[in-house]
């Protein structure tokens, strides 16, 4: 069950022509239109199910800076700001709050690792730190497990991933932009060897760029172009609470456990330290180029082999503009709960809060994240195809970093000097 996201009236309108088409509608999608609307750029949003329909609603909603690697802490800085400024933006609330995150450490060599990336962002103008037994307990009072210590960044927060987008895309549309619902795009136009347009399934929309930011689907969308691009799919299970009394607004996460406080009163509550990996083909066309991570964490995946693999085998990878693509046949990614892992997050949380024992789960859902071999995203220009620009791959971390990573795609779609250094997210890293 997926959930609950606050309706938007979107646009019934097709138009012929735009600037700058955006493909997905996920939140670093919206994001992007926003930024360019507020630019007066003409663009066009086409969401082929419903807007943040898939992982931008399913994410946990954190949005921090703390053990980020270094290459990513310059976005990750820079949403924090563009967060904070995002109700001006948008005339309304998207629940960010920087009430502070911290992670928990049982043993030391959790702890040193905690060390290690302290060390290694050194003057950064960070205000992250360790934290000691004593201090855990100050901040979050209740704990029965004894953690050797910890690390705390209270600048840190969150947001609220299901009126977030809402509320990003209620403003982008009343700055200009268009957002069109249930309306796929099949692949792209050209004119001169450069993008000339979208097709959809409504038709043709001529454009001078296009920004891809369709999430798990937009490998199999450049696929269909002739591009790879390496992006594994893996799910995160996750669950809510009804409202409760909680031991702290700080969002805590544990080495098998994740907890954060809800605006309405309940928390959302993961299994931090694994995921659940249903095999599809992809695990086996790329995950070789996973080897190294896959064999390091592979304690931590729950792999299966059933009724997925089946279905993504049925999904074409090559298709023509005039044929069903993919994107018309599956709406809305919404993968199976593991519900075997959900059970798991709560027997650890309640172990070392044991407040969480009167927890009420209200609902639990499943979202496909789209992972990296190095866990950045993919953001900029596409070799060969002059005029589309890519921001997808965002591994788990596009929420939280979305403000700064869909304007740094408006920057570069309209060759502003970029929010910040775009090298560590250029997709030719992949084949040096």
């Amino acid at each position: 069950m997926a959930p609950d996201i606050i309706p938007v009236e979107t646009s019934s309108d097709f138009p012929a022509a735009t600037t700058v088409v955006v493909i997905g509608g996920g939140i670093v999608g919206l994001v992007a239109a926003l930024t360019l609307a507020e630019r007066g750029v003409p663009v066009v949003v086409l969401e082929k199910g419903r807007i943040a329909g898939e992982q931008s609603s399913r994410n946990l909603g954190w949005v921090r800076k703390m053990l980020r690697p270094t290459p990513d802490l310059p976005m990750a800085q820079a949403a924090e700001g563009l967060w904070a400024e995002m109700p001006r933006r948008v005339g309304g609330d998207c629940g960010y709050r920087p009430a502070g995150i911290m992670y928990v450490a049982r043993t030391p060599a959790e702890m040193a690792a905690h060390e290690r990336w302290l060390d290694s962002v050194k003057g950064a103008s960070l205000d992250s730190r360790l934290l000691s037994p004593r201090e855990i307990t100050e901040l979050a009072p209740g704990a029965a497990e004894p953690f050797v210590g910890g690390i705390y960044t209270p600048s840190d927060g969150r947001a609220e991933p299901t009126f977030a987008s809402s509320a990003i895309a209620r403003a982008a549309m009343a700055k200009g932009a268009v957002i069109i619902e249930n309306c796929a795009v099949r692949t792209l136009s050209t004119a001169a060897g450069a993008v000339g347009g979208v097709v959809t399934e409504r038709g043709e929309i001529r454009c001078e760029q296009v920004i891809l930011a369709g999430g798990v689907w937009s490998r199999r969308f450049l696929g269909n172009l002739g591009i790879r691009l390496l992006t594994l799919p893996l799910v995160a299970s996750v669950l809510r609470t009804d409202p409760m009394q909680g031991p702290t607004d700080i969002a805590v996460g544990g080495p098998d456990f994740s907890f954060r406080k809800r605006h309405d009163g309940g928390y959302t509550i993961t299994q931090r330290g694994a995921l659940f990996a249903p095999l599809l083909l992809d695990h086996l066309l790329i995950g070789p180029r996973y080897l190294s991570t896959l064999m390091a964490q592979w304690k931590n995946l729950r792999v299966t082999l059933g009724r997925d693999f089946l279905d993504d085998l049925a999904l074409p990878r090559r298709w023509g503009p005039d044929s069903v693509s993919p994107f018309e046949l599956v709406r809305t990614m919404d993968p199976p709960v593991n519900v075997g892992l959900n059970e798991e997050a709560m027997v650890n949380l309640t172990a070392a809060w044991p407040a969480f024992r009167k927890a009420w789960v209200a609902q639990a859902w499943g979202g496909m994240i789209d992972v990296t071999p190095d866990s950045l995203p993919v953001i900029g220009p596409v070799a060969g195809i002059p005029g589309l620009i890519l921001a997808s791959g965002f591994s788990g971390h596009g929420f939280g970093t979305a403000p700064a990573a869909g304007q740094l795609a408006a920057d570069l779609v309209m060759g502003r000097v970029p929010l910040i250094d775009p090298a560590p997210y250029r997709l030719d890293r992949f084949q040096i």
